[in-house]
Order: structure tokens, then C-alpha cells, then sequence
């Protein structure tokens, strides 16, 4: 169990806040760069500050303070110019640095003021990579944008989905180093979904986790496995300081504020070697329902599944009434590492997982169980017969509610049309 003020410690993701202040060293995923296309201006909210992103008519993005700095209008209702935003209230026009460009009626009754204008407002940095809009909200200069080899992969039909879960970011990220919730929520939990009372998944016999530049890697062994399977000798990644790598998808979970969070699921499903070569025009994202149409809930996908888990801890899990076993040494080791960050932080070093080197920051290796498969491809019969393959050509098995527009791209990309499901049979 952890004590009420290192649980409060490492929850708190505000201004100022310990653990606000490591997040705010890192890049977040926080949107979809055809979310952008669609409509140039969103509001968010990161790590307890409400903000607007936004695509400018040359392009640009930026992620400025929600309320204008004239008389706190609420800039996601603006309107993108050539060069930034303009509030929708007096025509108040910020530029990607939060600077104040254009002040229409004080520019006409006094054109030298604008030269002598000194309005501003916060402003965050803003990238576009693999399909992502992603925020730097921390001191400048800003650490490099991680660049993962999977980003660079060929063949292959990307989408990214978003959900939004009503707990802090810490309880979903700490199931990122919990080899044994496979076995008892996905496996043995869906079997019952399914209506099967009989039988259990391979228990788990052995786990082991080695720290890396990029996080930590959990290895495990079940029943049905050993020590040369790709799960001991390769594993999967907790990747620092709240993302999760599983050889075929990512997971991040990026902090609203204290008591919310924005999952981005970004997968990656290789082509049929008759559909090569293939090259995606434009990532889909969507967002995914976590509950219902009786408002329970929604038990039938992966990452629903975790969310249930999630969510059922509170808003913000109480460890200090947490009874510790042995299958959460990962969990420790998480916790441990991240009381390290702040302690870094706060003495003017850098944090877990930062990199500033541009020559590092290319095509940046992660271990992955599926990398002959994503070099190589399949042909689609050898495809269809595979265990782990067949499944995700056939179905997406991460989120509920994969809308028919991503569903008819996913056939036009692979020859395949996803079939639906009700619980995940893994």
C-alpha cells in the first residue's frame, strides 16, 4: 500500500503538482490529425487546464488557453485565420505562441498599438506524428517527440481510437506492468461473459521485469508456455511514463485532470501480401463508447474490459486500503521509478524517458514478439489459419463501436471485412 501522500503525490496532475510537473516533461497524444481536418478547432482539457487546439488555414496547429485574454470568451467557439485563432466575440486574433496579433477595433482607433501589443496567453506545442496531434506543455527547450520504429512500419492499416475514462491516469497506467489481469480479465472473465462455466485459462507460473531506457519490460511464462516463448525471452513494454506497447498497438494514457483520463489506442494491422504494396493515404480516428444503452459498462472488447477494472477502483484508487500480493512486484517497481522522476524533477534533471538527442530519436527500436510478421507479412490463406493474426484481420478486438466508415477502410486496405463480435474469445 502506499501512504494518502505519496498516493496524492503521484495522482495530482496540475500546474505545479509533483507528478504534473514529470508528465509535463513528455509528449502526450492528444488528438487525431483527421480529427483536425475535419473540424480546425477542438476544445481540451490536459492535465487540469482547459485549452483549444486548433488547425490554422495555412496548416499550422497550435494549443493555446481556452478563454481569450479581452473578456474570457471561450476560443473553442473561434474561427481559424491564416495565422492562428480569432475569439468569435470581438475578433481578438492568437497565433501559435499565444501571442495576440490582431485587436480589430483597437487597431483601427490606434494602429501604433499594435506594435506595442503585449497580450498573451499560454501556449503549448503541438506536433503531428503518425496520425496523432501530440502536446508539449513543459519548460522549453522541449525534449525531441519519440519517434518509434512501429510508426515506420509498411503495409499496414493504422487507426487510432480514443475513450474517455472517468479515473485517474495512475490506475490505468499501472495496468501496463500486470502481466496476470490477462489471465483473469480477458481470459478466464470472457469466458464467463461468453457463458462458459466450465475451465480456466493457463495460469501464469513466473514473471520477471527489467528495467530499460524506455520503460520496463514484463516477461511471464503460463502453463501453456516456456521459457523460449516470445513472451519470456521478449515480452511486453510499460512504456514510460504512460504508455503500454503490446508488439502490434500502443496504449497511452494521457492525464485530464485528477480524476480523468484520454486513452489513445493506436493499431497497427499488417496488409494481406496480395494487397501489397499498400500505403495509407490518411489514419482513421474515433472515439470509443465505455458504456451502454442501459448505461452499464461495456464488457465485450480488450480495452473495455480494462476499463471496467479501472474505473471500479474510483476516481482516484485509495492505496492506502490496497493489500499488495506478489503478482504486483511490476506495480512496485512502477511506483518506485516514478517517486525517482519526481525527485529529478525537482532537483532540475531531466525524468525517465526523455530524449534529447535528435540522432537517437529515429525509428527508435522497441521489443516486439511480432516483428518478423510486420517485416514479412503473410499471404491472406496463411493469414486466415494463424492463432493471433487471423483474429485481428477479422475483428478489432480493442474497443467497442468501430464506426462502418473505419470498418469499410479496413476492408479496402486489407480484402477482409471485419466480422462483428460479442465478448473476445482470447
Amino acid at each position: 500500500m502506499l501512504s494518502a501522500e505519496k498516493n496524492q503525490q503521484l495522482t495530482q496532475v496540475g500546474p505545479g503538482t509533483p507528478m504534473g510537473e514529470v508528465l509535463r516533461r513528455h509528449w502526450h497524444p492528444i488528438a487525431g490529425i483527421d480529427e483536425l481536418d475535419r473540424n480546425p478547432v477542438k476544445a481540451v482539457r490536459l492535465m487540469g487546464e482547459d485549452l483549444v487546439l486548433y488547425k490554422d488555414l495555412s496548416g499550422g496547429y497550435g494549443l493555446v488557453d481556452r478563454q481569450c485574454a479581452h473578456r474570457r470568451a471561450d476560443l473553442s467557439y473561434g474561427f481559424v485565420e491564416a495565422d492562428g485563432i480569432r475569439c468569435h466575440y470581438h475578433g481578438w486574433q492568437y497565433n501559435a505562441q499565444g501571442q495576440c496579433v490582431a485587436r480589430p477595433y483597437e487597431d483601427q482607433i490606434d494602429p501604433q498599438a499594435r506594435q506595442k501589443c503585449k497580450i498573451q496567453i499560454k501556449a503549448y506545442a503541438v506536433k503531428p506524428l503518425a496520425g496523432l496531434l501530440w502536446a508539449y506543455m513543459g519548460p522549453l527547450p522541449a525534449p525531441e517527440l519519440p519517434d518509434w520504429e512501429p510508426f515506420h512500419w509498411p503495409h499496414g492499416f493504422v487507426q487510432a481510437v480514443f475513450s474517455d475514462i472517468p479515473c485517474n491516469w495512475l490506475q490505468t497506467q499501472e495496468n501496463s506492468i500486470d502481466p496476470v489481469h490477462f489471465e483473469w480479465m480477458h481470459a478466464n472473465w470472457s469466458r464467463r461473459l461468453r457463458g462458459h462455466t466450465g475451465g480456466y485459462a493457463p495460469k501464469h507460473l513466473q514473471l520477471a521485469f527489467e528495467e530499460f531506457e524506455h520503460g520496463f519490460v514484463y516477461k511471464r511464462i503460463s502453463e501453456d508456455t516456456n521459457e523460449q516463448h516470445p513472451m519470456w525471452t521478449i515480452g511486453r513494454v510499460c512504456l514510460w511514463p504512460n504508455g503500454f506497447f503490446l508488439g502490434d498497438h500502443f496504449e497511452w494514457r494521457v492525464p485530464v485532470d485528477d480524476e480523468n483520463t484520454l486513452s489513445v489506442t493506436w493499431s497497427f494491422i499488417r496488409v494481406p501480401r496480395e494487397r501489397e504494396p499498400y500505403v495509407q493515404s490518411s489514419i482513421p480516428t474515433w472515439t470509443s463508447p465505455i458504456k451502454d444503452d442501459t448505461g452499464r459498462w461495456i464488457t465485450s472488447h480488450v480495452i473495455n474490459q480494462d476499463i471496467v477494472a479501472w474505473v471500479g477502483q474510483g476516481r482516484i484508487a485509495d492505496r492506502t486500503q490496497e493489500n499488495l500480493g506478489a503478482s504486483d512486484r511490476g506495480i512496485a517497481v512502477l511506483r518506485r521509478r516514478l517517486m525517482e522522476d519526481i525527485d529529478d524533477v525537482q532537483a532540475g534533471r531531466d525524468p525517465k524517458g526523455v530524449q534529447r538527442d535528435p540522432a537517437r530519436n529515429q525509428r527508435v527500436f522497441l521489443p516486439s514478439d511480432s516483428r518478423d510478421f510486420f517485416q514479412h507479412g503473410l499471404t491472406l490463406a496463411d493469414y486466415q489459419r494463424h492463432p493471433k493474426w487471423a483474429r485481428l484481420l477479422n475483428h478489432f478486438i480493442f474497443h467497442a463501436g468501430q464506426p462502418e466508415w473505419v470498418q469499410h477502410a479496413h476492408a479496402e486496405a486489407t480484402g477482409v471485412a471485419i466480422q462483428p463480435i460479442s465478448v473476445i474469445d482470447l
